[in-house]
């Protein structure tokens, strides 16, 4: 290493580059800079974490059973702790489309805790002979066994501190919705088409119910998130490992993460198979399919408000016009397809990067990783928000869903075990040439007494939920 104006000079095995002085980053990640000038897109900080969390565990685990000095050890493991602190995040530098399998990632965050432990230990940055990236802080390691954990653990770290809590908090909303909208009665609609009237609170009850499964769902895929093929190293074999390392490393991330993680009965199988990520992205389209959906139909029963059903009035958060005063667009459920439709597109790729592996290793595991960790948290920002800045302020437009309840032609569904489907269909088709209500119509023809009709076309009973038993 030699300091040169600004900079100092590192030697890999391609020969040397002059690195900026002020660099925690080192040889390796400058090519990468160089080499993939592809999006602007650095990796995804909650990424960085879990790469952080490993190489503090590993750390330990090798400090441990003295293949790596302590001090060296303790080093690394300060330096890990500063940064997931927030320190140095911005020397985290390389583009997310890569090198196969992340080694340019992998070597970024090598070299920075090198040169992080360096000046803890009173050394110069760049001085590999004390403190390597490879030899020490890559201790038995390979981006081969290190970035599909790191892809587990960051996955299970961006359910547990973005998607779980928003996904439930929506849940909580949309049953506090229910509970408020229960007696109002609304027209059912199928195909867009009148159909037997519903409540209001058990639209919101239903949805927070596919919510619901749509969680269970997802904390199921993630199991597979919590067996880690750590200590495989290349292939799988262990090679250059310590015994005990593998049981060590993941007892250790067990306690830095709060999750049961545990080391893979084979791991040359965990390593190669892309499997548990698309599962858990899988989960992740499911439920950006119904969040669609849900914030489609909340924007068509907002629809007006005027022109359209306006059976309820979601917030107005900002204006909605360059050109029309006055109007507001339901801008939160608008946002909110946009981005399950990102979620949609994601998981496509997942699908396709995951069956790209050959042999030993998949190539392109650094697209997965975005992908997954990307799709986890944007989902999670985005319930967060249309919960917060949407749901809760949703009011009920109770006289106009009652005229559409009770104006329905599909109320004469009520009269088929009466009068018969036959003339049940031609009660509804005159009503609708003559704009007649089907009651009138119904006693016109003497085809049912007023009492019993009343009985028949009661509202509230019509659209109530059978309970379970």
């Amino acid at each position: 290493m030699v300091e040169n104006s600004g900079y100092r000079t590192e030697r890999d095995s391609m020969g040397d580059k002059q690195i900026p002085a002020d660099a925690y980053y080192g040889i390796q990640t400058l090519r990468a800079i160089e080499n993939f000038p592809i999006s602007g897109l650095r990796p995804n900080p909650t990424y960085v974490d879990a790469c952080l969390l490993i190489k503090k565990a590993t750390a330990i685990a090798n400090g441990e059973l003295g293949c790596i000095p302590q001090d060296i050890s303790q080093a690394i493991v300060q330096a890990a702790d500063e940064i997931i602190g927030g320190s140095l995040r911005d020397q985290f530098v390389v583009d997310v489309y890569q090198a196969g399998a992340g080694t340019s990632h992998h070597m970024n965050v090598n070299e920075v805790l090198a040169n992080r432990a360096l000046e803890i230990l009173a050394d110069e940055k760049g001085n590999y002979k004390r403190v390597s990236p490879n030899d020490h802080v890559n201790y038995g390691q390979s981006t081969n066994d290190v970035i599909p954990t790191a892809i587990r653990i960051g996955g299970l770290l961006a359910l547990e501190h973005s998607l779980y809590p928003a996904l439930s908090g929506a849940i909580a909303a949309m049953d506090n919705k229910a509970d408020e909208f229960q007696d109002i009665v609304k027209s059912g609609r199928t195909h867009n088409q009148d159909a037997v009237p519903v409540r209001l609170g058990e639209s919101f009850r239903a949805w927070a119910q596919i919510l619901g499964d749509h969680l269970n769902r997802i904390e199921r895929a993630s199991e597979d998130l919590m067996v880690l093929g750590l200590g495989g190293s290349a292939t799988g074999t262990g090679l250059n490992t310590h015994p005990q390392y593998r049981y060590r490393v993941a007892e250790i991330l067990s306690e830095l993460t709060g999750q049961p993680l545990k080391s893979a009965p084979h791991l040359m199988a965990a390593m190669q198979s892309m499997a548990p990520f698309l599962s858990v992205s899988g989960a992740l389209r499911n439920l950006a399919q119904d969040c669609a959906k849900i914030s489609h139909d909340l924007r068509l029963m907002d629809s007006g408000p005027k022109t359209g059903l306006k059976e309820i009035q979601l917030p107005p958060v900002q204006p909605g016009s360059s050109i029309m005063p006055g109007k507001y667009n339901p801008v939160m459920a608008e946002m909110t397809s946009m981005v399950c439709f990102q979620v949609m597109g994601y998981d496509n790729a997942i699908a396709l990067a995951a069956q790209a592996g050959q042999l030993e290793l998949n190539v392109m595991m650094p697209l997965i990783a975005y992908n997954l960790i990307h799709s986890i948290e944007i989902l999670g920002n985005t319930l967060a928000a249309l919960t917060e800045r949407c749901i809760k302020g949703i009011v009920a437009n109770r006289d106009r869903c009652f005229a559409y309840a009770e104006g329905s032609l599909a109320l004469v569904t009520a009269l088929n075990t009466h009068i018969g489907y036959l003339n049940a269909a031609a009660v509804a088709k005159e009503s609708l040439d003559t704009g007649k209500s089907l009651r009138a119509i119904v006693l016109e023809k003497g085809l049912i007494d007023e009492e019993e009709l009343a009985k028949i076309l009661d509202l509230e009973k019509m659209s109530a939920i059978p309970k379970n038993i």
